[in-house]
């Protein structure tokens, strides 16, 4: 029996629902915590996915969107942690007046929406300028990196207004819930789990519309795509944003079950690391993002659990193994496998960076969904 490419990703939506939803059951407190924030992750990875893997546009600066948006929330908590006083941090630095760009931070909406505006934005600036001028590639991954580098350099720096290298923690509650309380981890989780769900469908949405083809169509020849009349700059500016709110999102739910933030979350390490994930699951499947989001980080606590002295070395030999000798990822390297035996049908406009070449038919300028 030969399985369509539809049927698959609802029955694999399907399993994905029903393991997260049952996993409290079988977990432990601190292991349901764990994948808690593997999730996180994930929402992260599906939106790098659709930056990276359909656009073709290699961001090794992801870590500052997700600090971003894990800061905005923290700030919230940290000044409900302080019951309308200053936070403790500032008062050690001897500042006696909370500062201006802290006050939107006392309403949990508030925050929650400058956790997505203000990843957003910082995108926008860098994706304008960089797209604008032609700037890809291995330039723009540098570029990318700086990123990170300056917006480290100012959070460790500015230690009286973000809490230096120790960063934000000590929280206490959340919307009048203690966060220490295992009712709110496990309504936390669940909201988590109600979100990766939802990410999936709208990223599994968005892949398979015009705009998703669009995307690929630049990813595997932008000239071509700038040639029939569309402008290259206005997509990739509007998926890096997009892509940077998933980031600034992941980073709410991160630090909310996590109750910590500091500016080495956001570092180069870990935006190296988010790279990975989605090129571990498979790059151009949003499901193979989630996969290797939890897969990765599972077997990163695992291998640091049981030889730490010996992970790193253990995470970066996994690495090479799947680059070497499964480059389309675990998830691609699946699909081939079941295609191979007749198992699996997949769709002829396959996003996978290894398809055939692009078919620009059903791309005509006049259906735009996004005018230049």
């Amino acid at each position: 029996m030969t399985i369509t490419n539809t049927k698959m990703k609802i029955g694999i939506t399907v399993i994905l629902l029903i393991l997260m939803m049952a996993a409290p059951m079988f977990l432990s407190e601190f292991r349901l915590s764990l994948l808690g924030k593997f999730l996180a992750y994930a929402i992260l990875a599906m939106g790098l996915d659709l930056i990276w893997g359909y656009t073709g546009i290699l961001s090794l600066g992801h870590g500052v969107y997700f600090g971003l948006g894990a800061y905005c929330m923290a700030m919230h908590l940290k000044l409900v942690a302080s019951e309308g006083g200053l936070p403790d941090f500032m008062s050690w630095s001897g500042i006696d007046k909370l500062p201006w760009f802290w006050a939107p931070f006392h309403s949990a909406a508030g925050a929650f929406l400058l956790a997505l505006l203000v990843p957003m934005a910082v995108a926008f600036i860098l994706g304008y300028l960089t797209f604008r001028n032609r700037i890809k590639g291995t330039f723009f991954s540098i570029l990318s990196q700086a990123l990170v580098i300056i917006t480290v350099t100012l959070f460790v720096g500015q230690q009286g207004y973000t809490g230096g290298t120790n960063g934000l923690t000590n929280f206490n509650t959340f919307l009048g819930l203690s966060v220490a309380e295992h009712s709110t981890k496990l309504a936390l989780y669940y909201v988590t789990v109600a979100v990766v769900i939802g990410t999936l469908l709208l990223c599994l949405w968005l892949a398979g519309t015009r705009l998703g083809k669009i995307l690929v169509a630049i990813r595997d020849a932008e000239n071509r795509v700038r040639f029939i009349g569309y402008n290259p700059v206005t997509y990739k500016v509007f998926i890096y944003c997009f892509s940077a709110g998933l980031a600034g999102l992941a980073g709410v739910l991160f630090v909310l079950q996590e109750g910590i933030i500091s500016p080495a979350q956001m570092g180069i390490v870990p935006s190296i690391e988010m790279v990975l994930w989605v090129a571990i699951g498979g790059r151009a499947s949003i499901f193979g993002a989630i996969l290797g989001a939890v897969i990765t980080n599972t077997a990163k606590t695992t291998f640091s659990e049981a030889y730490p002295e010996w992970w790193p070395i253990i995470m970066g030999a996994m690495f090479i193994v799947v680059v070497l000798f499964l480059p389309q990822g675990i998830v691609g390297t699946c699909k081939q496998f079941a295609a191979k035996r007749g198992w699996f049908q997949a769709k002829s406009d396959s996003a996978s960076p290894a398809s055939t070449p692009l078919v620009y038919s059903g791309l005509e300028p006049e259906a735009n969904p996004l005018q230049k």
